[in-house]
């Protein structure tokens, strides 16, 4: 197992926090992905709750080599997805799970304990 490329686990989550291992400081919003994680700055791509997660918002995820997606919908599930965003993961044949936020991340954790090169959205309010 390459330590660089692996997926990094989420450490903790709590309303509007998310620690990732390997990283100093917290997130609100993250994009996780093999090799790191990064803040996911909702105004790079116009997301918004509604209509919801992007294909610009997957788009990263997939060039930074993840060829399993999860994408969190908030602890509420306010988080909407666009079809399209489906879609499109589905015509590039990438297995994708949307779940509540607790779920999501419970998922991505056990992924990435399998060296799956998992990506993710993790939204941790709403």
């Amino acid at each position: 197992m390459e330590q660089e490329t692996r997926s990094p686990r989420v450490t903790h989550l709590s309303w509007g926090r998310l620690e990732v291992e390997g990283r100093d400081g917290c997130f609100k919003d993250a994009k996780l992905f093999p090799g790191g994680a990064r803040e996911w700055d909702w105004s790079e791509t116009g997301t918004s709750h509604e209509p919801g997660i992007q294909p610009a918002d997957v788009e990263e995820l997939l060039e930074r080599g993840a060829t399993v997606v999860v994408l969190s919908r908030g602890f509420h599930e306010r988080l909407r997805v666009r079809r399209e965003t489906l879609r499109e993961l589905e015509e590039r044949k990438v297995p994708v799970y949307v779940e509540r936020t607790g779920e999501a991340v419970r998922l991505y954790n056990e992924l990435s304990k399998k060296n799956e090169k998992v990506g993710a959205l993790v939204h941790s309010t709403c």
